[in-house]
């Protein structure tokens, strides 16, 4: 079993099973995490070829040519210790910023004593330096980091090709590692809004439940003890048929309370459309995608019976969640509810979710979905899901049976 650098946190496998390596930014949990993560590291040195080179080339005396490998192995170390402190949190930001020091120090040597061909060490230092940098500076630093190289470059003679094809990478591979930390830093902080906006969802359920439980509860149990105070006082007087009737009335209530529990747990898993639609809100809002929901979804359609309506519910309720979590550049989320008729004349509710996103791309359908298919199979359902209209977005489509509503007499379908 590996050793565990840093202690395991619960939020470090989603509920899709996803882990660290599809969130950018993430710490590592073990030894072989961060091997895995080094050895993805270390193809970007394909760069330094062009110092391997000039060490092997015979260009230099032994010397220098001792000194040079010797300078590209500590600068190596540097950045590999570098990306290994942050993958496991173990580093301060005062030791992260003279470890990038140090490396621009070698850089500048190098390329001043060795020439040219070590102007590629820059473009390492521009990169580490945008991820050590407090936010506000971090552009600012990569642009002083690509000054000095061509400062450096200038004073080593190197010819105009040479000087763009170092100082370009430099300044560019910087500024990506800028906006890739920004953005790590805004999954982070849509990591946790998602985390709260669930959690305040749960609190709300419970605080609704503990109110329904009062609400029952309360008058029940206060008439229990009052009528059973009763019953004590008839068995002292010796009133039998009275402590009886006190006795009996006792039972009643305490069934019609048993009964009114089950039926506000019963209430409290069971979702409705109006409480997803609800929710659905409050999530799309916090991911910043606007929700277009047509009236007629809260009010839902004549003759779906709860069963029905509560498999739907969970449909908005999944779909919302997929939207959320996988929903890559949505920015709008549809949901429709429509009447679709079979060929053997079965009347269905449709609900129909559907975002402008990027899609689902090959991705197979997973438990979220497997389970929903399953749950509107229970209530003779079916689901339908895939990409979007002219293939861009994720649509899904629940379908319940609706049962036939007879007119009245004013010719009018109740609602």
């Amino acid at each position: 079993m590996p050793r565990t650098l840093l202690p395991r946190r619960a939020d470090r496998t989603t509920e899709d099973g996803a882990s660290f390596r599809t969130v950018p930014g993430s710490t590592v949990d073990n030894r072989r995490q961060l091997v895995v993560k080094l050895a993805w590291m270390s193809l970007w040195m394909i760069y330094l070829v062009y110092p391997v080179e000039d060490l092997t080339g015979g260009g230099h005396g032994t010397a220098a040519t001792v000194a040079g490998a010797l300078a590209l192995a500590v600068f190596v170390v540097s950045y590999l210790a570098l990306v290994a402190r942050r993958s496991t949190a173990t580093a301060s930001a005062a030791g992260n910023l003279v470890t990038v020091a140090g490396m621009l120090a070698l850089s500048v040597g190098a390329s001043l004593t060795l020439g040219p061909p070590w102007l590629t060490l820059f473009t390492y230092t521009s990169t580490c330096i945008a991820v050590v940098a407090p936010p506000r500076y971090a552009l600012a630093a990569v642009g002083g980091v690509t000054g000095l190289a061509l400062v450096v470059a200038l004073a080593a003679h190197t010819d105009a090709g040479t000087l763009a094809a170092i100082l370009l990478p430099c300044f560019l591979s910087g500024l990506a590692m800028t906006g890739l930390q920004r953005l790590i830093s805004t999954m982070r902080e849509l990591r946790e809004a998602r985390a709260a906006v669930a959690h305040l969802a749960a609190s709300e359920e419970r605080l609704r439940l503990a109110r329904d439980l009062h609400d029952l509860l309360g008058h029940s149990l206060s008439l229990i003890t009052i009528k059973t105070e009763l019953a004590g006082r008839f068995l002292d007087a010796g009133r039998q048929d009275d402590a009886r009737t006190q006795v009996a009335d006792i039972e009643k209530v305490a069934r019609q309370s048993l009964t009114d529990v089950r039926e506000a747990v019963s209430g409290f898993r069971r979702p409705t459309l109006a409480v997803e639609l609800a929710a659905a809100r409050t999530a799309l809002t916090t991911a910043q995608i606007t929700l277009d929901v047509a009236p007629e979804v809260a009010a839902g359609r004549p003759g779906l019976d709860a069963e029905g309506a509560g498999a739907l519910a969970w449909a908005l309720r999944e779909a919302v969640t997929n939207i959320v979590r996988h929903g890559t550049g949505a920015t709008v989320c549809t949901v429709t509810l429509d009447e679709s008729w079979e060929a053997d004349g079965a009347r269905y509710a449709v609900l129909e979710v559907a975002d402008d996103g990027r899609g689902p791309g090959k991705s197979a359908p997973g438990n979220g979905l497997s389970g929903l298919s399953e749950r509107l199979a229970l209530v003779g359902g079916r689901l339908e899901s895939g990409p979007g209209p002219r293939g861009r977005g994720f649509r899904l489509r629940a379908s319940v049976p609706v049962e036939a509503v007879r007119a009245g007499a004013d010719g009018r379908v109740p609602e």
